[in-house]
């Protein structure tokens, strides 16, 4: 299992590092994002519809496959992509990860299944690149082709996480959605992590 992980970790960090690779912002964007890492305490207060829920893990879940045609919304941001699988060929080896949706790290948990689910795209207007304005409390959207809506609270805003730092990649015992942009074009720039636990 550790060998599993410590594998998933190597091949995230590289399909990671390579969406920074091409970062297209206006000069007033090019600063990056605030280097104050946000952490909602234990004591915050959410509205009742917002508390995040935990799971307890008893036995391992069957596979769950994402569905195509899912989206992920963050209203406030003006974010809504469609949510595709991450592929490692194309972003590890190529470095070419398209600049066209949010991708779903390949291993990682798919929203709404228990772990985590680590999703990515480019900071780049029309993609993630308003993610860097993200506030506590935030909540992020993921539709469904099914018509079913899941709900996220983000409760974790880490805006300068070095690209060696794998925590975030890891799978979790509880349910949580993980996005991540970058904050720079070098392939070692820090990454922008922001973690949402599920409010249904």
């Amino acid at each position: 299992m550790s060998r599993t992980i410590a594998i998933l970790g190597l091949v995230a960090a590289l399909a990671l590092a390579a969406i920074g690779a091409e970062l297209l912002v206006s000069p007033s964007e090019a600063a990056g994002p605030p280097a104050q890492e946000q952490i909602a305490p234990a004591s915050i207060e959410l509205p009742e519809d917002r508390v995040p829920r935990t799971h307890v893990v008893s036995e391992p879940a069957a596979p769950i496959t994402l569905s195509v045609g899912t989206r992920v919304r963050i209203a406030r941001l003006r974010i809504d992509l469609p949510i595709e699988m991450g592929e490692s060929a194309r972003d590890i080896g190529l470095q070419s990860t398209p600049a066209t949706a949010a991708y779903l790290l390949p291993g990682s948990a798919v929203p709404g299944a228990l772990g985590n689910a680590y999703v990515y795209a480019h900071a780049r207007p029309g993609l993630f690149i308003t993610l860097w304005n993200v506030r506590l409390g935030d909540v992020v959207e993921i539709e469904q082709p099914s018509g079913v809506t899941l709900r996220y609270v983000v409760t974790e805003i880490h805006p300068r996480v070095d690209p060696s730092d794998l925590g975030y990649l890891e799978p979790s015992e509880d349910e949580r959605l993980t996005l991540q942009t970058s904050t720079g074009s070098w392939t070692l720039s820090p990454r922008f992590v922001v973690v949402a636990r599920p409010v249904r």
